[in-house]
């Protein structure tokens, strides 16, 4: 373990923190000025200032910010409810503040627990919520948990989207965006070994490293490049003092930012630059677009050491699930048990970090699924992150997700029954899981900014994408790609 890399870069954030305060004191000072503050070195020291502002990370969760959709024709608001929490995570519900004519589907939206927090998803969520009712899992970051709550390894991932779902009620569907896939597969092979009656109605995977063993990429080879051991001892470090996780150890989110974005540092230092100059020159529309993506890019979280090691470990060295030696509380997990949770699973053409054919490998682990609770979709010109963001994913992507959830919707009626038994936690134990976040961010459109790359857990930035026209929704089909 690196005992010194977490405290060092404390120190250094610390000194940094005045510098970025008094950045943002001089932009303050340039808007009630105006007289200079719009002159070309006005624009100069504005742009240079919100570079400062950027030089840092945030690590706390910024807002959702989703305030009202429109459902049914007309705009609906939207109220965020924590409706259970553990030390480690909580189950955010997006209620919508009126009485629909018709109930919608019960959607469990599982965020990847990847360095970056759960408002990643933000664009998913939002595109979903017109037609879905909608749960997202909110990880809470790790250096704000004390020791005394015990340790979060990739068991306790799984049980909490077991008893999440078991939360949310029968008749719910799962989706999984990237690094949870596994355990999300996991999840409902257990429940289905139990029969449990909260078995989910159908689970979409995007995006996930079910099977790195096909069409490997570079994130994958980087995992197998090293011994475990090496993970542990060099990336591995401690909570310093001063934070309610002092001590725990963790993959810090420093670290996993420095791999993100060692990994396309020209296309980093091209966007900034092109902030800069976009600011100095008075047309201000590109730089705020790149400026709200960073801030919400640098928003992370550390990652617990058991978790990150366990993923390394099973995932993507052993290879545990595909070659049938995956356990989870000493229990083997058998996809092959699903008999009744429809599965649908979507990949993107050119995604460099869970290539095609990764994500496809759970269609035949579900051996025992009937062909027309199978579907597999992929997209064309999408890399990682347009998988799940952006004009593909609402114009695509969605409406083939919309598709399978409402061909395996049980009945309506009982389903929103069942929806408005669950209590929401009072405001102030929510406040205590998760701490106040800063003002509201947005992750950038994936046509006009960047599409995601990853280290083994997390996501970081690529190229640009454009829309295509919006495609028919499928109904049931078998599982040949569409």
């Amino acid at each position: 373990m690196n005992l010194f890399a977490y405290p060092a870069y404390q120190t250094f954030a610390d000194m940094m923190l005045p510098i970025r305060h008094g950045a943002a004191l001089v932009n303050h000072s340039l808007d009630a000025w105006p007289a200079f503050g719009e002159t070309s070195h006005g624009r100069s020291v504005r742009a240079a200032c919100d570079l400062l502002t950027l030089a840092g990370l945030t690590p706390v969760r910024p807002p959702f910010g989703i305030e009202s959709v429109v459902t049914e024709g007309k705009p609906v608001a939207i109220v965020e409810e924590v409706v259970a929490h553990t030390p480690f995570c909580s189950l955010v519900h997006f209620r919508k503040d009126t009485t629909l004519s018709t109930p919608q589907p019960r959607v469990l939206v599982i965020a990847p627990m990847s360095g970056h927090f759960a408002t990643l998803l933000r664009g998913t969520v939002r595109t979903m919520l017109a037609e879905h009712d909608v749960y997202v899992t909110d990880w809470h970051n790790p250096r704000d948990v004390p020791l005394s709550q015990g340790h979060f390894g990739f068991d306790e991932f799984v049980r909490h989207v077991i008893d999440f779902t078991e939360t949310i009620g029968q008749g719910a569907h799962l989706l999984a965006v990237c690094q949870p896939t596994v355990a999300a597969l996991a999840a409902v092979a257990l429940m289905a070994a139990d029969d449990h009656p909260a078995q989910p109605a159908s689970m979409t995977l995007m995006a996930g490293p079910i099977d790195t063993r096909i069409n490997p990429t570079r994130v994958n080879e980087l995992a197998k490049s090293k011994p475990i051991e090496w993970f542990e001892q060099n990336l591995i470090s401690a909570v310093p003092f001063g934070f309610a996780g002092a001590h725990r150890r963790v993959y810090p989110g420093f670290v996993q930012l420095t791999a993100f974005m060692s990994m396309n540092l020209s296309r980093h230092l091209e966007s900034f630059e092109t902030m800069y100059y976009e600011c100095a020159k008075g047309d201000p529309a590109k730089a705020d677009t790149i400026r709200t993506f960073y801030e919400e890019y640098f928003a992370t979280m550390d990652l617990t050491a058991d978790f990150y090691l366990e993923t390394v470990d099973t995932v993507f060295q052993r290879h545990a699930l595909p070659l049938h030696e995956l356990e989870v509380d000493g229990r083997k997990v058998e996809p092959s048990k699903i008999r009744r949770t429809a599965l649908l699973t979507v990949e993107g053409e050119k995604d460099d970090i869970c290539a095609v054919g990764q994500t496809l490998a759970a269609q035949d682990m579900c051996d025992k699924l009937r062909p027309y609770l199978k579907t597999h979709h992929v997209q064309t010109g999408v890399g990682h992150y347009g998988v799940f963001n952006g004009h593909r994913w609402e114009r695509q992507i969605y409406p083939r997700v919309r598709a399978v959830i409402y061909d395996n919707e049980p009945r309506a009626v009982m389903v929103g029954e069942r929806a408005r038994t669950i209590q929401p936690v009072p405001a102030a134990a929510a406040a205590e899981i998760t701490p106040a976040a800063p003002a509201a961010t947005a992750v950038v459109d994936a046509e006009v900014g960047t599409e995601v790359a990853a280290t083994p857990n997390g996501a970081g930035v690529a190229s640009p994408s454009k829309p295509q026209p919006a495609a028919r929704s499928p109904r049931r089909r078998p599982p040949a790609a569409q």
